[in-house]
């Protein structure tokens, strides 16, 4: 390779000194005027200037050009985006000695670019290869679209230029980017609503405003907005909001650029909190600044989403030039090849009824893949007729409900009600939660998306070739009478988010006046006010009291009263957990909504059932288990006597038929017995530790599998009458799944048996890194103490965001503080930690109200 010239390495010194300085005027000046556009253009301008120097100090060959591409190619140049180039070849062969000696200019060239600072994508080829290229690779064929000459010969641009309209199919080139965009928003699930969302590739993001303008230049409409405004592809009013959706989109990103110091796209936690400062929104007792700005970010999102709908059905009908097969449905509507339209312009303004009747038909022809860009432009003009006398109105609330009866086509018709702005009209209050994010550590949508998720999960169990997912659930659904108004529960739900106040209450007054409004029987409206504000309820008693308790079940059973309250109120919960994250839900989490629903239902269909007949119900149960493994009830006898009473209440049958069956030769055992297996419910590793009653076991333990790597996420701690501890553990590996190889269960019964035989101090909790989530959007610590009604137990409920080391460091307060542990229940919700402890003091003692103000100091400052 050889050197460019002497005076050309000699200024790059100096060129990298004024490229960053002029990108600091630059910078400084958009702080100042916040001009995106200008931004951007001047960005372009600066270099453009600068290759334009290099290019003729290079002096590469005069029939060679230099070409900018992409995102510089249409001078949108963000801060920190790459700088695409084409240097396009002549196709005629220089001869040997000259091509070479251009390619080490043209390698030298590049190397030099990168030398001062400019992060360059390029490419370098012939005309034909371009054409070639762009014939088998869309991404090249759209990257010629937005060519833009520097440097070169002009008429060699034209006819580069020529060269590539006449190799372009618009029908090709629409089906092609049309699989594109399928498969960028598969990347992100399909959904606008991510946490972390890209502002450049997400649904709603920047690339469907370039994949609109692609195609407008494809099928030569136009290049800008202002031209699909001129050729009537899109209205005056659609300009101005493209224009307002795309600058803010544009001035997230410019500034996302400078607070990172480099190309990042991601709307990442790290710096929304930042980024919300500096926009100018302020945290209220409602709603953080983060989430004002997102909601910002997914007002524009949503917008760009609907308007990429619209233009992509417009450029489909041009594309392909075929006139559309017209089928009627009904005075108002017809289908124009499988997609609904209406038969007259103005029929929405005539016929209020027909916005909601729109979304009925769909349902009730499944033959309709979707609605015309035509109606979902009308629906946008006429959806403020959505209005007080619209809602009053008898033909449309009757319609509504018949939207929520279908057997077919629910989810997708809310879903759309919710894309085209007519749900959040129809119900007020659910226009106000549409993009409001959440920022509690384990919701990773907003509330709006997090609703029709739920509703989405219920319509799963409709579905017979889905019942592999949740048997019980898909059959209780199927006996369920009146499904619509588990899907009205769904939709109040978390409707009161973000208003200040308990939102479970909040949105049952919504739900009450809703269900009034719209007719519905005195016992259904109750039914569904009941659910909403008892939505939470299942899965906090799941999660965070012992099962095994039959005054749980009891009370339980008290608050839900009826079997079809039950049933509701499980169906609504699991699709409600599911709902929240993709890994929220786990196996442990299904069995224990299932072991309370059963429990619950066993109780509710024998009235009278009492913890002692309970008790009696286990030994039973445990002795016929145990007989099949040959053991006599004069074998373990010595064991029942000493476990005492209360261990029958804590522990299930098959808990106690294991533990009998491996304790039974080591009663009085002076080493401690520590025994692992799979969990026989499919949920994890259930391990049991029985050993002398010692202050700090609960701490080992703890520590002992933190550093495992694994989770605790039951601890059922007892201690016998002749001073044992009797412990058992479910635990999961961090992912939240049930894993196990080949030693795994050994391992764990020697190491943990050294680790609570050790005479070792104590070790220190682990210090692990904490995720990005919690330390961007962290939660105060929450901890209520609070006594039982019966015994002098307390319970400790403690809300926090999670980290590696939480629950020893919760075990080494305990110790600390001369708290006895009796039960816990670990609940991990994504990034968020709510776990729940039955306490006392030492011996079983209540804790002194001196004691629980200390304890609460010792676990907020954790």
């Amino acid at each position: 390779m050889i050197d460019l010239q002497s005076p050309l390495k000699q200024a790059t010194q100096a060129w990298r000194l004024d490229l960053k300085t002029q990108q600091q005027a630059l910078e400084t000046a958009f702080f100042q005027h916040q001009n995106t556009a200008k931004l951007l253009k001047q960005q372009s301008l600066l270099i453009d200037r600068l290759l334009k120097k290099i290019w003729l100090q290079a002096n590469i060959h005069a029939d060679i050009a230099l070409i900018a591409v992409g995102g510089y190619g249409r001078n949108q140049l963000f801060p920190y985006s790459d700088i695409d180039l084409l240097i396009l070849l002549p196709d005629a062969d220089f001869s040997a000695e000259v091509n070479a000696l251009q390619n080490q200019k043209i390698e030298s060239l590049i190397g030099l670019l990168w030398d001062i600072g400019l992060n360059v994508g390029h490419s370098v080829r012939t005309l034909q290869e371009c054409i070639d290229e762009s014939v088998h690779d869309v991404t090249v064929q759209t990257n010629l679209l937005e060519a833009r000459l520097l440097c070169g010969k002009t008429n060699h641009f034209i006819a580069f230029l020529k060269a590539v309209n006449q190799t372009m199919d618009a029908a090709s080139f629409f089906a092609a980017k049309f699989k594109e965009q399928d498969n960028r928003h598969a990347k992100f699930n399909d959904t606008t609503y991510n946490l972390e969302p890209n502002i450049k590739e997400s649904p709603g993001g920047l690339r469907d405003l370039h994949m609109i303008l692609w195609l407008a230049v494809s099928q030569n409409l136009g290049k800008n907005w202002a031209d699909l405004a001129k050729n009537n592809i899109i209205t005056k009013a659609e300009l101005r909001q493209i224009k307002r959706h795309e600058r803010n989109l544009q001035n997230l990103r410019i500034r996302l650029h400078y607070l990172a110091k480099r190309r990042e796209d991601r709307l990442l936690f790290d710096f929304q909190n930042e980024l919300a400062s500096e926009i100018g929104c302020v945290t209220t007792s409602r709603k953080r600044a983060s989430e004002q700005l997102m909601q910002s970010y997914y007002t524009s999102a949503k917008f760009i989403n609907l308007i990429n709908e619209i233009l992509l059905k417009t450029f489909e009908k041009i594309a392909y030039k075929t006139r559309p097969k017209i089928l009627p449905i009904n005075a108002r509507f017809e289908a124009h090849d499988d997609l609904l339209e209406i038969k007259t312009a103005n029929v929405l303004q005539q016929y209020p009824n027909a916005i909601l009747e729109s979304f009925l038909l769909l349902q009730q022809h499944p033959q309709l893949t979707g609605m015309s860009a035509n109606l979902i432009r009308e629906l946008q003009r006429v959806k403020k007729i959505v209005n007080v006398d619209f809602r009053q109105a008898a033909d449309n609330k009757a319609t509504f409900l018949a939207i929520l009866s279908q057997s077919n086509g629910v989810n997708h018709s809310l879903r759309r009600m919710n894309r085209y702005g007519i749900l959040g009209e129809y119900i007020p209050v659910f226009g106000k939660i549409v993009g409001q994010m959440q920022h509690d550590l384990f919701h990773v949508y907003t509330v709006d998306e997090h609703i029709l998720n739920v509703l989405a999960n219920l319509r799963r169990y409709a579905k017979p070739e889905l019942k592999h997912e949740f048997p019980l659930c898909t059959q209780l659904f199927s006996d369920f009478d009146k499904p619509h108004l588990l899907y009205l529960a769904a939709l109040f739900h978390d409707i009161a988010k973000g208003r200040g106040g308990d939102h479970s209450t909040l949105g049952t007054i919504d739900a009450k006046r809703f269900c009034k409004l719209h007719g519905l029987p005195k016992e259904d409206t109750s039914l569904v006010a009941w659910l909403v504000d008892a939505h939470l309820k299942m899965s906090s008693t799941a999660q965070k009291s012992d099962l095994s308790d039959p005054e749980v079940i009891q009370q339980f059973a008290h608050f839900v009263k009826t079997e079809k309250r039950l049933i509701a109120l499980y169906l609504l919960t699991v699709a409600d957990i599911r709902g929240t994250s993709p890994v929220v839900w786990n196996a442990w989490k299904a069995r224990l909504l299932e072991s309370l629903f059963y429990a619950t239902l066993h109780l509710l269909k024998n009235t009278g059932f009492t913890t002692e007949q309970t008790i009696q119900t286990r030994q039973i149960e445990a002795s016929e288990k145990l007989t099949r493994y040959g053991l006599k009830p004069e074998s373990y006898l010595a064991l029942w006597q000493n476990v005492g009473k209360g261990y029958f209440a804590r522990f299930e049958s098959d808990e106690i038929a294991w533990q009998s069956r491996l304790l039974t030769p080591h009663v009085f055992s002076e080493k401690p017995i520590v025994r692992a297996r799979l969990s026989p419910n499919g949920d994890g590793i259930q391990v049991m530790i029985y050993t002398r009653n010692q202050d700090d076991l609960f701490a080992r333990i703890c520590n002992f599998f933190d550093r495992m790597a694994y989770n605790i996420v039951q601890a059922k701690i007892y201690t016998t009458n002749h001073g044992y501890a009797l412990n058992n553990f479910i635990v999961l590996d961090q992912s939240g799944k049930s894993v196990s190889y080949s030693g795994l269960l050994k391992f764990i019964e020697l190491e943990l048996t050294q680790k609570i035989t050790s005479a070792q101090p104590l070790e220190a909790p682990l210090q692990g890194r904490i995720s990005r989530q919690v330390k961007y959007m962290s939660i105060k610590p929450q901890v209520e103490i609070f006594s039982e009604i019966q015994g002098n137990f307390h319970t400790l409920a403690i809300i926090a965001g999670d980290r590696p080391g939480l629950l020893a460091h919760v075990a080494n307060v305990f110790l600390q503080q001369n708290i006895e542990l009796h039960n816990a229940k670990i609940n991990t919700l994504g990034s968020r930690a709510e776990d729940s402890f039955l306490i006392s003091a030492k011996h079983g003692k209540i804790i002194s109200e001196s004691q629980i103000q200390a304890l609460k100091q010792c676990l907020v400052a954790l």
